[in-house]
């Protein structure tokens, strides 16, 4: 089916071949109406930086006004975005965008008066600085090499969590899945669908480290998936084998729930069938660690408190958006938000996270 636009050209043409009258070229110009409604973004003035309020520049986009240039170098945003249709805007504005979509599950037509731009476009540049910020940065959500997870920084996080209690001396952090709803998809709904929570969904792995930052984040798969397939696919065992030492080679873990296998590299707590009786020592070890590894959950909570647009699940439709997309990219900026002001985590262990220059140098 042609578009509203192809419409109106090829009338304009026959009015000017004289193939059709005036008369004609007016009746059939109002026969055909646009399927989407024209909202007056021309009244509204365009996207101006320099004059955004700091404290509305906050709410609406996360960060301070005075971080958010500082965001676009040590991101090393382009000067300009350039959708495939044509569109272009700065790459602060595109920053700004995308900040504004992630941060609440607004409609396009909430954010016109803020950039003063139609529907299609907003939507066309979001997914444009979408791409370029998963496709530029997303493998720091999936490197093992990098500063903050050097050996002298391993250490340090092991000493963090020994510091709040914890039995185990050389867990350096804690890894979980996490059940993200989506909308029900039309098609395949039982390879999405979680039997444990009952609702349609994509998981995801993380592994969180004391300072507050998401060192590996593997997904979106399938929400069916079982925790321990997820490790499977996620080679964080086989990397963990490389890389999980102190400066005097000593093995260093991480530490997960039950549905974990133990491992060297991966601890998990004592369960009845690995052993026959749990013992008070057991229990209070299992106990002990339980305390400090719900800080990963307080990792899952701030990604998606700070970028609510990810917890709507009536916005999440698969084939229609990139949802696990949306999630990786949130999930990164919650890490740079980490960098700028900590978190709740960070405070806990006492240690403090890298600097912005350092996680996305």
């Amino acid at each position: 089916m042609p578009s509203f636009q192809e419409v109106c050209d090829a009338l304009i043409i026959a009015l000017a071949d004289e193939i059709i009258s005036e008369e004609e070229f007016v009746v059939l110009f109002a026969q055909y109406k646009p399927q989407n409604p024209e909202f007056p973004y021309w009244t509204y003035d365009g996207f101006d930086f320099e004059n955004l309020d700091p404290h509305e520049c906050k709410a609406e986009f996360r960060f301070e006004k005075h971080d958010l240039p500082l965001l676009k170098q040590s991101l090393r945003i382009p000067d300009r975005f350039v959708c495939p249709q044509g569109t272009v805007c700065s790459g602060m504005e595109g920053l700004c965008i995308l900040l504004k979509r992630l941060n609440y599950p607004c409609r396009y037509l909430d954010m016109i008066h803020s950039f003063g731009r139609p529907v299609p476009e907003l939507c066309m540049i979001t997914n444009t600085v979408l791409d370029w910020v998963y496709t530029t940065h997303g493998y720091r959500l999936t490197s093992w090499n990098q500063p903050f997870l050097s050996r002298e920084c391993l250490e340090s996080y092991a000493i963090a969590i020994a510091r709040k209690g914890a039995p185990l001396r050389n867990c350096f952090g804690f890894v979980d899945g996490t059940v993200r709803q989506i909308c029900r998809p039309g098609k395949n709904q039982r390879v999405v669908y979680n039997g444990h929570k009952r609702v349609h969904a994509l998981k995801f792995q993380a592994v969180a480290l004391p300072n507050g930052i998401v060192a590996n984040l593997f997904g979106p798969v399938e929400g069916r998936r079982h925790d321990a397939g997820m490790l499977k696919d996620s080679s964080v065992l086989a990397a963990l084998q490389q890389v999980a030492y102190n400066p005097a080679s000593d093995v260093l873990c991480i530490y997960g729930d039950p549905a974990y296998p133990l491992r060297p590299q991966l601890m998990c707590p004592y369960k009845v069938g690995d052993v026959q009786v749990l013992t008070p020592q057991m229990t209070a070890f299992n106990k002990a660690m339980s305390e400090v590894r719900v800080s990963v959950e307080w990792l899952f909570g701030d990604i998606s408190n700070y970028f609510k647009f990810i917890d709507y699940k009536k916005n999440l439709k698969i084939h229609l958006s990139a949802v696990g997309k949306q999630y990786l990219v949130s999930a990164l900026m919650r890490n740079i938000l980490t960098c700028f002001y900590g978190n709740m985590t960070s405070d806990y262990f006492d240690i403090a996270p890298p600097t912005v220059d350092e996680y996305l140098s």
